[in-house]
């Protein structure tokens, strides 16, 4: 797991990281609003665990800002108060679940367990990406009105890419997506894969969707 932690707090973050780390999961840290922005929108996570006051902003506006912006990550927010107005606020910014402090790190794991457990969402039924129309329960799949046709394993990649649009999303990622997390993501199966499904949507098409971002993985978009 992939997680990133927006605290400002450097003993809590520190404490956190180290925890978290423990339990086999990768953190990255942020200490301010502009800093907690920028690598939630550089890069997918797992999981973001949010801190409510931080320099520069607050954790609420920054949580709507990221919804706002297409970040469909679980959210876990952190916050010292206890009022329901700001567990209130919190859910309505797009935040997925709300833990007070002081909290045992046992429950702030068990949470985070959780949250990872569950699919990001896709808000939509239906999914518009410039001329590339994906209707996500039946798995019909259109550009410019011409039927697509995938097997299951294109389809999961394409997810995959559509929930990480504009984005740029690693081997690893991609790799745990489509298959799991044992699956090896140095071999050459992926770009056979993003071969095969860039022959289905790409070509013959004036503006490719699937960029390759040499070093780092792929961006899908305009």
């Amino acid at each position: 797991m992939r997680l990133l932690l927006v605290e400002d707090d450097r003993e809590i973050g520190a404490t956190l990281e180290s925890g978290l780390q423990e339990q086999g999961i990768r953190v990255e840290r942020a200490e301010s609003y502009k800093e907690g922005r920028t690598r939630a929108l550089g890069a997918p996570f797992d999981l973001i665990i949010l801190d409510v006051m931080l320099p520069g902003g607050s954790g609420f506006d920054l949580c709507g800002e990221l919804r706002t912006r297409g970040v469909a990550t679980p959210i876990l927010m952190l916050t010292a108060r206890d009022a329901v107005a700001d567990r209130v606020t919190g859910l309505e910014r797009g935040a997925d679940d709300y833990l007070t402090k002081p909290f045992a790190f046992a429950e702030l794991l068990a949470r985070v367990r959780a949250l990872a457990r569950r699919p990001p969402a896709i808000e939509s039924e239906q999914v518009r990406i410039a001329d590339l129309e994906v209707h996500m329960a039946s798995r019909r799949v259109t550009r410019s009105g011409h039927a697509i046709e995938l097997t299951a394993k294109e389809f999961a990649l394409l997810e995959c890419f559509i929930r990480h649009v504009g984005r740029v999303v690693d081997r690893a990622t991609i790799t745990a997506h489509v298959w799991d997390d044992n699956h090896d993501p140095f071999t050459n199966v992926l770009e056979v894969l993003v071969r095969r499904l860039r022959r289905k949507i790409d070509d013959g098409y004036a503006s490719p969707l699937i960029h390759t971002v040499r070093g780092a993985g792929y961006r899908f978009g305009e």
